[in-house]
């Protein structure tokens, strides 16, 4: 799924906290912490423009953040400083239970954000994933979540698109400041992001991304706004994005790739040990060791791997295992489609199949509208699958974003499973019923922890056969190809950064060890030295949750109820596993 994770985010205003003289003053001191989760969630949205916009808080729809520089990273501590003074004054014996897990996420958040402040991560601010200069693309294309309604909302993106040419050039600045200091992408990855800037220019202003949604202003509009508007875009894209786009492109090409370096993880960088630790703790919300989930992926592996032995021997395939991978990869039955909406389709009717049967394990269901379309042309060459919310208020839906760069190749061995995932009962009802719920305060019906977010989607795809998918083994298979991807990802990432392994290592041990093609494990090995630590989260949250799941079905007998299960886990929202874990220990011991 797209989301880049807890942000680590910083506050640009004051606010004014009440001091409660009387100790026993409960309803004060709880007025007090609401408005301390309140601040909490306006200053992560003013430091933190795009994600606001991600969110549906369209007040910040003009404005972007400049990530990398030093003045940012100083906000960032005085807003981490002032939320670990703001809780040292909360009295916790008076907070309701679900006001202690507001003070816990509040808590761990500022503790890993002023760790990961002490590296200077701001000299890597762009890669081929994810980042800023991806997601004003998704948003200038016009259909993603910066409305485009109003001329307000035009003006308000012309606004965010000047800021836009200047963050360019800012991040060449510290992109420079890297070179010098030896803090620099992996070669592979800057091959990768030269196409995400040399591509943008066109000849053509109307066939440029950020001209699109000109083309989409409402009929409601007057002529003269329509001209308007246009010649200010045509303007802004001509004059200063394009010349931006030019001159970071050819940054890259002569000076950024040569001095890239030729070291996979970050593991090789004078900091990168203690920065990997830290991500571990960030994305896992544990305390594991990489060692520990190093050995964790090697035992679950050699665990799938004797599963998918089974699936070889029910479709009498007499080869090796890794010979059935390339059978499945490249058997012509399982890339049937010619057209990418044909590929749209097989996912409409996964869903038609699950559709009567989710009522018999979920009891709470979003009402947020859901679409599956492919993903934009412009991305689609590195992206994964992926899902993208929607807005608590039903203006958007949620979106299952689907690359097809190659029909041809397109093998749909996995698709029962990755809807599960991405869609339904996966990220669409998990982030859905968060934003939904009013209980909440804002700042966490907006918030993101992998651990659970992810960990909580992977757990659905072991749902399949309830659901009334997995009676093809191949999707069956499928199934277990992308829990073996999970485990896999736990050997790889911390093979990257942990243990020194070369990219080549990891494409290696992943191509032994699943069925994907070279080119779809090649761009995933990628991901993970852009983004490091972030693979772990899916297979440590699952485990997690599948571990809880048991507990509760070993001590409640025939009083569980699945349900009931799923209901408490998903309606507060994510939370660091060990609070996710006490709250369904209290659920089990009240039953």
């Amino acid at each position: 799924m797209k989301r880049p994770a807890v942000l680590i985010l910083a506050s640009l205003f004051s606010i004014f906290f009440v001091n409660c003289k009387k100790e026993n003053n409960k309803e004060n001191v709880k007025g007090d912490f609401s408005a301390i989760t309140k601040s909490y969630f306006d200053d992560k949205n003013a430091l933190d423009p795009l994600g606001a916009t991600q969110n549906g808080q369209n007040e910040y729809n003009d404005q972007l953040q400049f990530e990398m520089t030093a003045s940012f990273r100083k906000n960032q501590l005085a807003f981490f400083n002032k939320y670990q003074t703001a809780l040292d004054k909360v009295k916790e014996a008076t907070l309701t239970p679900e006001e202690k897990n507001s003070y816990e996420i509040i808590k761990w958040e500022v503790e890993v954000g002023k760790e990961l402040l002490q590296q200077p991560t701001n000299l890597m601010p762009i890669h081929q994933f994810w980042g800023t200069h991806l997601t004003m693309g998704q948003y200038a294309g016009g259909t993603s979540a910066q409305p485009f309604k109003t001329e307000k909302d035009y003006n308000n993106f012309l606004k965010r698109m000047d800021k836009y040419s200047v963050w360019l050039d800012s991040a060449m600045v510290y992109m420079k400041k890297g070179i010098e200091k030896g803090v620099v992408l992996p070669k592979a990855l800057t091959v990768k992001v030269i196409p995400q800037f040399a591509d943008m220019p066109t000849a053509n202003i109307e066939n440029n991304l950020f001209y699109s949604s000109i083309k989409l202003m409402p009929s409601t509009f007057s002529e003269e706004t329509k001209k308007d508007l246009t010649a200010k875009y045509t303007a802004e894209i001509n004059d200063k994005l394009i010349p931006q786009f030019k001159k970071m492109a050819a940054f890259l090409q002569n000076e950024y790739l040569p001095a890239s370096r030729t070291t996979s993880g970050i593991g090789s960088l004078s900091f990168g040990k203690e920065l990997y630790a830290t991500y571990t703790k960030q994305w896992t919300t544990t305390e594991m060791a990489p060692e520990e989930i190093h050995a964790l992926g090697l035992k679950e592996v050699a665990r799938l791997n004797a599963e998918m032995e089974k699936v070889k021997t029910q479709v009498g395939f007499e080869g090796t295992l890794l010979e059935f991978f390339d059978y499945v990869r490249n058997k012509p039955e399982l890339k049937p489609f010619t057209k990418p909406e044909e590929v749209i389709a097989n996912f409409e009717r996964i869903h038609a199949i699950i559709k009567p049967n989710v009522n018999k394990l979920f009891s709470l269901q979003p009402k947020t509208k859901f679409e599956i379309r492919r993903t934009e042309a412009f991305r689609e060459k590195t992206a994964s699958a992926e899902y993208s919310q929607g807005a608590a208020d039903g203006s958007r839906p949620g979106v299952f974003y689907v690359p097809i760069p190659d029909i041809k190749e397109y093998n749909m061995y996995g698709d029962e499973d990755l809807f599960l995932h991405e869609a339904i009962p996966g990220h669409h009802f998990q982030i859905s019923l968060q934003q939904e719920n009013e209980s909440l305060p804002d700042f966490r019906k907006y918030n993101w922890f992998g651990a659970y977010g992810e960990g909580w989607a992977l757990y659905t795809e072991s749902l399949g056969k309830e659901l009334g998918l997995y009676t093809d083994p191949y999707q069956y298979f499928g199934m277990l190809g992308n829990e073996m991807h999970r485990a896999v990802r736990l050997v790889v990432d911390t093979g990257l950064h942990s243990k020194g392994w070369t990219r080549e290592q990891a494409i290696k041990f992943s191509m032994e060890n699943e069925a994907e093609s070279e080119a779809a494990i090649t761009t995933e090995i990628e991901r993970y030295m852009a983004i490091p630590g972030q693979a772990l989260s899916y297979k440590i949250g699952q485990l997690k949750i599948m571990e809880l799941r048991q507990r509760a079905q070993d001590k409640m007998g025939l009083k569980f109820d699945i349900r009931k299960f799923h209901e408490k886990v998903l309606e507060s929202g994510v939370m660091p596993l060990a609070l996710l874990e006490k709250k369904i220990d209290a659920w089990i011991a009240k039953k």
